[in-house]
Parts: C-alpha cells; structure tokens; sequence
C-alpha cells in the first residue's frame, strides 16, 4: 500500500494532506495532530468530498503515530507560523524542538521514507529533521524554492501583463532574507525577462518575491500563506511517488555544487523515487553566484545557532 503523512493539521499540513488525496496517487493519506478531533473531522470531510472529486485516495485522520508506520513519504509541517513583525529565524528555538520530537516519532515507525520539510526556517528544520532522522541526505528535503519560484513568476506576471502560464521563474539560496531570485533564468512566453521588464522592474519584483511570505502574513494579521505552499508540497510528493525526474528547486544537501559544500540550500534538483537525485548546475550570472553563496554562509552561520540549542 502507498502512504504519505502529513504531520500537521493546520491549514497548510490540511491543505496539503487535501491536496496529494485528490492526486489520487496513493492508497492513504494519513494527517496526524496533537490535537484530538482535529485530524479526524477534517478527514472526514475530506473523505466526504471524494466522491464529488472523482479521487479514491482515503484520507486518516489521527494523533497517533503508529498510523503513520509505512509512509512512503512525509511532509512535515508542525510548528509555530509567524506572526506579523516576526523573521522565519524568530522560530527556531521553538520550531526545532517541534520538529526534532516529530521526526524521532516518524522514524519509528517508517524508518525508510522520504521527508519533506516545511517548517520554518526551512533550511534549518531540514538540517534538523536530517541530522535525527539519521536518513541519507538525498532522502530528507525541504520545501521552499517552488513556492518562491511561484511567487516570482506571478509577481512577473502581474507586472508584465501577461499569461502567468507563460512565465518561467526560478529562485535558489535560502527561504528568507537570503532568497536568490535568478532573472537569467526567467522567461517570458520564450523571451528572456530583460527584454519584457526593465531592471527597475525586475530589481522591485525580485525584493517583493524575498518578502512574499511576509506581505501575506502581514495581511491576514493572524496565520500565513497554505494555499501556494500546499500546492508545491504536494507537487514534490507527486515528483517523488511517480518518479517524473522533474528538476525542481528545493532545499537540498549540497556537496560542491556551485562551488558550495556541506549545507541545505535551494538549488534546482531532480527528484524521483530515490528522492534528490541529482542537483543540476545552471548557467548563473557572477552576481547569481555570488549571490548563492552568500546565502550558504549565511545558512551555515545559523546552523551553528540550531547546535548550540539544548533540545
């Protein structure tokens, strides 16, 4: 039987479990939670919509881990979003105690799976969830590049008047300040960005894009974004089960690639059953580059932080 769990059922781990269920890809979704009643009714709900849907994936809803025994994958996304005012790296302490607990708890049960890690500050919870899952580094990635890449190109779209579906966009470095959107790589219906845009433009549409999650959050007052960073979780899911070899950007173990050595980061990788299976180098700019590498050290610098915690 193929399984994924997602551990979280707040909106965006609800969402995500709502969304790989109606990929219709797996046997069972499995949503787990601290809080009793909350995983069970909103699959229920789930469930009650499939017949509307046209899916057969069912989806359980429960607070047990041992539900969870056998996941092919795991999307983790426990953990404290931030409130207005506050950085991703706001969360660490708290947020790695949440996912250190949680990955201890899946291991037991599905010692061989593939982890997806949402949690903020992504590149750290991705360090974290690696370092105690004791997974290989290919097997353990975090999800933060196909959301921003998102964000770029709607943000391009909007801005250029033109079918979003016509926009390739791509960002790499970190899910935070260190953000590397890469105008070199974005196309336009074909063209490249610097002949549809400006570098005014650009240069406003790439800091909006590094304070994407922010300006949504600073929105709702309360919460943050789910319905994009659902939809690119659940895609890395569908990338991994059905083995597409699809490159796309996520926060991967990066070991001389672009120069850089030994630390999550966003960076294009192809995924497939064995999870990252290859990090593929672009054709960057020197500033791009730069750019890449500055935000590893910048990783590196807060991994230290993390080490340092007692959890």
């Amino acid at each position: 039987m193929r399984k994924v769990t997602v551990v979280g059922a707040g909106k965006y781990g609800s969402m995500t479990a709502a969304r790989v269920a109606a990929l219709d890809i797996v046997d069972e979704v499995v949503m787990t939670d601290i809080v009793e009643g909350l995983p069970q009714g909103l699959a229920l709900d789930m469930n009650e919509s499939r017949p509307i849907e046209k899916y057969r994936t069912l989806v359980v809803g429960t607070n047990d881990y041992k539900d969870t025994a056998d996941s092919d994958v795991v999307v983790i996304t426990a953990g404290l979003p931030r409130k207005p005012g506050m950085s991703r790296m706001d969360l660490l302490e708290v947020n790695a105690k949440i996912v250190k607990q949680v990955t201890e708890q899946i291991m037991e049960y599905s010692p061989d799976t593939i982890l997806v890690v949402v949690t903020n500050p992504l590149d750290h919870m991705t360090t974290l969830a690696q370092e105690v899952s004791g997974l290989p580094h290919s097997k353990v990635m975090g999800q933060a590049g196909m959301l921003d890449s998102a964000r770029f190109a709607h943000f391009v779209s909007e801005k250029a008047h033109v079918d979003v579906l016509d926009v390739e966009a791509l960002t790499l470095g970190s899910h935070g300040p260190t953000m590397v959107p890469v105008p070199s790589q974005c196309r336009v219906a074909g063209k490249p960005l610097s002949d549809v845009l400006s570098p005014e433009e650009i240069e406003e549409i790439v800091e909006r894009t590094r304070g994407g999650g922010a300006e949504i959050v600073a929105l709702l007052k309360t919460g943050s974004a789910y319905f994009a960073p659902s939809s690119a979780a659940a895609h890395m899911v569908n990338a991994i089960l059905q083995d597409t070899k699809e490159v796309l950007p996520v926060s991967a173990w990066v070991s001389g690639e672009y120069g850089i050595t030994d630390v999550y980061l966003g960076v294009p990788a192809k995924l497939g059953r064995g999870g990252v299976e290859q990090i593929v180098e672009l054709d960057l700019t020197d500033s791009e580059l730069e750019a890449l590498r500055e935000a590893a050290v910048a990783v590196k610098a807060k991994i230290d932080d993390l080490h340092s915690l007692t959890l």
